[in-house]
């Protein structure tokens, strides 16, 4: 791979102008994989101006050509999954099987997915005696978060390809180098100089810098609600659109009645996968009193069933979380729980047992969880999953939706009768039986969980402004 201290700008790697060294730690074992630069104001200034000077030309390319360019990039990326695996693998801690066969691929997926909407996508209407075009948005700031680092960088990479606009990346620091081995496929397909643009850093300079530059003319952003609070008030002063897919505490209603044995595994799924580090884990069963106890026994037999192992080594175990302060965090949701009353089922604080080194977290389970627990709240972002109990239907659906977030939730039981809850549930995604959404539709939240949609020919739209022309000759 390029040289993990430089960035891509202008179509070359260069040196960063007075950044400084940052290591990236494997978390399985806490020692350093590689070593990155994060970058400056001026690292940011020279990556946005050349972003801007390509915008010129790039933009005004026909569709056609974008969808060729989109094409090149799927058949270079296929050829790159192994080290991207492997990079995702060493910074994030996925097992490397997972990241081979989902953490890689679901970057991929994004791209051809938006290569098929953008091939059928309508940038012009007639409405009345007016046309309504769309057309590019101009330098977009994508800001993307760790757990699933290519997933979520290709969701902005592609649709802005797609749509015409030029842009600058800034990946998370604690994921950096799978970004970078995009940015050669990238170069290798022949996206030309200055349309994509990388320069790692952290939020608070990096970040910064492309939320509030006034010739960035969208953010993009994944991450945190706090963190995308901090990067709309940075973009606020110059009116620039932002986009953002944050925070989750998604809901697993199961109906009651329901087979148990038979729809808890697909959903509890979700919150073992990537070691629980998913936005839309769906970590919240709420179950129904008479099936409660039958609940805790399903989730318990699943999640000690659960190894948890090197990433390094193939397998069907999870890895570790990402870094201290994630597991330092994941340890405090489960105390608290303790602390506040809950039954701890399986699991509880402290690492695996075998394990001395690494951010391991124990695959727990609590009952008995009333939504005033901290860990009825709050984003756990780790292997736990909590089960209350509610009475009727209308508590299920109350409690469902009583949280500050939407991005997305889960229904278990028999689906034509999950159709009729499903909208009732305030979010943006809503699964029957699964816990994942499908490519090609579009993803994102309700309330605290952000705004903007990503995804096939809605992904498209939103990284597009909106013009009306009227009086063009008949």
């Amino acid at each position: 791979m390029t040289d993990p201290l430089s960035f891509y700008i202008d179509g070359a790697w260069v040196a960063s102008e007075g950044g400084r060294p940052h290591q990236v730690i494997d978390p399985s074992t806490e020692q350093p994989v590689t070593t990155i630069t994060l970058g400056t104001q001026a690292d940011v200034d020279k990556a946005v101006a050349a972003a801007a000077r390509a915008f010129e030309s790039f933009s005004q390319t026909t569709p056609e050509k974008r969808a060729d360019l989109l094409d090149r990039i799927v058949e270079v990326y296929k050829t790159r999954i192994p080290d991207l695996a492997k990079a995702v693998s060493q910074e994030m801690g996925a097992p490397i099987g997972f990241a081979q066969a989902a953490q890689a691929p679901a970057g991929l997926g994004y791209i051809m997915g938006t290569v098929k909407a953008l091939r059928e996508f309508s940038f012009s209407e007639q409405v009345g005696k007016a046309r309504v075009v769309h057309e590019p948005v101009g330098v977009v700031a994508m800001i993307t978060p760790w757990n699933w680092p290519l997933n979520q960088i290709c969701a902005k990479v592609a649709p802005a390809l797609a749509a015409g606009n030029t842009m600058v990346l800034k990946p998370s620091e604690e994921a950096p180098s799978c970004a970078m081995i995009l940015a050669e496929i990238l170069h290798e397909a022949g996206v030309p100089a200055g349309v994509f643009n990388l320069v790692n850093g952290d939020g608070p300079t990096v970040g910064a810098a492309l939320s509030q530059h006034p010739k960035v003319d969208m953010v993009s952003f994944t991450g945190s609600t706090r963190a995308g609070i901090a990067v709309a008030q940075a973009a606020a002063a110059t009116v620039k659109r932002v986009h953002q897919e944050l925070g989750g505490k998604a809901p697993n209603l199961v109906l009651e009645g329901a087979d148990l044995a038979s729809v808890l595994p697909p959903t509890l799924q979700g919150v073992l996968a990537n070691s629980g580090q998913s936005c839309i884990a769906p970590t919240r069963l709420l179950v129904h009193d008479s099936q409660a106890d039958e609940a805790a026994t399903v989730a318990k037999a699943i999640f000690e069933a659960t190894p948890v192992g090197d990433p390094a080594e193939m397998g069907a175990h999870i890895g570790p979380v990402v870094n201290k302060a994630q597991f330092d965090k994941i340890q405090d949701l489960i105390q608290s729980a303790i602390d506040e009353g809950a039954t701890l089922v399986t699991g509880g604080t402290g690492r695996p047992d075998g394990r001395n080194a690494g951010y391991f977290v124990r695959p727990t389970v609590f009952a008995d969880v009333t939504p005033e627990m901290r860990i009825a709240r709050e984003e756990t972002f780790g292997p736990v999953a909590t089960i209350t109990r509610y009475a009727t239907r209308d508590e299920a659906i109350r409690l469902a939706n009583a949280t500050e977030y939407g991005l997305s939730a889960a229904i278990s039981g028999d689906p034509a009768d999950a159709a009729t809850v499903a909208p009732r549930l305030r979010a943006g995604l809503v699964t029957i039986n699964a816990w994942s959404g499908t490519i090609g539709t579009p993803f994102g939240g309700y309330k605290q969980s952000g705004n903007g949609r990503e995804g096939g020919k809605y992904g498209i739209a939103d990284f597009m402004e909106v013009k009306t022309i009227v009086g063009e000759p008949g």
